[in-house]
């Protein structure tokens, strides 16, 4: 923290600025007309992954629009001095993959993007989260960000998980639980041993869906998973370094007093495979469950849910189980990491 505002915001200083193609343009344009440089350009890491093809990346892209952002994009960073992963650059990613991947994620870091997902890289016990392009532009020209305290959630999840119940699947579970709103005014911490179990790409699933309970973050103490995970990454620490940025990052855990504004506990055995069925993710069901009956849904939100199966075309009280799959989707930032693909790969295989 820099400075706090008397009956106001913060002033934080953040580590690292994380940039893509959709919600810097106008940001980049401000600076300009403000007549300032990017004050901390070594502190900011760009790559395109909002407007880019999925295949034949080495052609035009051929909507106007996605590849003028694109263009745009290389042409801010290379008049600013920005690293910038690029179409066909081998460190070139979804924004918040290439991150821990590389090695550019580390814990106690804080860390903002122009995209709400941001909160993913909270799994390396970071302050990460998402902001809109006007902050963008505070950042690029002060490498700082003004930041109202939110208020503090755990929320433990204790015990085993059934076989075949992912990270997608607690974190899905949970908003159930606490609704799509849940979460607002909230940063929230994830612990018990079934986050602990986790891998590092399970911790970054559930932190990155912690956005979709309306919290402005999430995050996960760091730990030998955490650090296993770092080790040997292009830009992490090495050597020496490593192991003294070690010893600092084991002390990033939550002291064994400290209170929270609210606390919520689940256990993992009541976790099954998770279906939404509505059309915002706290409209969840456990697959050998059904879809809640109008009876079962807060009198003031009735109307809204019939609205929402209608929508959907699904019937108030129908089994989840039986209901066939046209598609499936591998979600990007949420859950399109090696890991998944290959847990994809080994259904599809039988």
């Amino acid at each position: 923290m820099v400075e706090e505002i008397k009956g106001g915001p913060s002033v934080l200083y953040i580590d690292k600025h994380l940039v893509h193609e959709v919600t810097s343009p106008q940001a980049f344009a401000g600076i300009e007309k403000r007549g300032i440089k990017v004050f901390r350009p070594h502190n900011t890491v760009a790559t395109p992954d909002h407007n880019v093809p999925t295949v034949d990346q080495h052609l035009a892209i051929k909507d106007e629009l996605s590849r003028f952002q694109v263009d745009k994009l290389t042409e801010n960073c290379n008049k600013h001095g920005i690293t910038l992963y690029g179409l066909n650059h081998p460190y070139a990613g979804i924004v918040h993959v290439i991150g821990p991947e590389l090695g550019i994620t580390l814990p106690g870091m804080t860390m903002v993007c122009g995209d709400s997902h941001t909160s993913t890289h909270g799994a390396f016990g970071s302050v990460a989260f998402g902001i809109g392009t006007s902050e963008v532009e505070m950042v690029l020209a002060t490498q700082c960000i003004l930041q109202p305290k939110p208020k503090k959630m755990r929320i433990n999840v204790e015990g085993d998980l059934e076989n075949g119940v992912t990270a997608k699947d607690i974190v899905l579970y949970i908003i159930s639980k606490i609704t799509a709103s849940g979460g607002t005014g909230y940063f929230i911490e994830f612990a018990g041993s079934a986050i602990r179990d986790l891998s590092m790409e399970g911790r970054m699933t559930v932190c990155n869906m912690s956005i979709e309970s309306g919290a402005r973050g999430g995050l996960i103490a760091p730990d030998e998973t955490t650090f296993d995970y770092v080790k040997g990454r292009e830009f992490a620490p090495k050597g020496e370094d490593f192991d003294h940025m070690v010893k600092k990052w084991k002390e990033l855990i939550s002291d064994s007093d400290a209170v929270f504004d609210k606390e919520l506990n689940f256990d993992a055995a009541d976790i099954e495979p998770m279906i939404t069925y509505g059309t915002n993710p706290g409209m969840g069901a456990k697959i050998n469950g059904h879809i809640p009956a109008v009876e079962e849904i807060d009198e003031k939100t009735q109307d809204s849910y019939k609205k929402s199966l209608a929508y959907m075309g699904f019937e108030a009280g129908a089994a989840i189980a039986g209901t066939s799959v046209d598609y499936v989707f591998v979600g990007s930032c949420t859950n399109g990491r090696i890991e998944d693909l290959r847990q994809v790969a080994e259904f599809v295989k039988g």
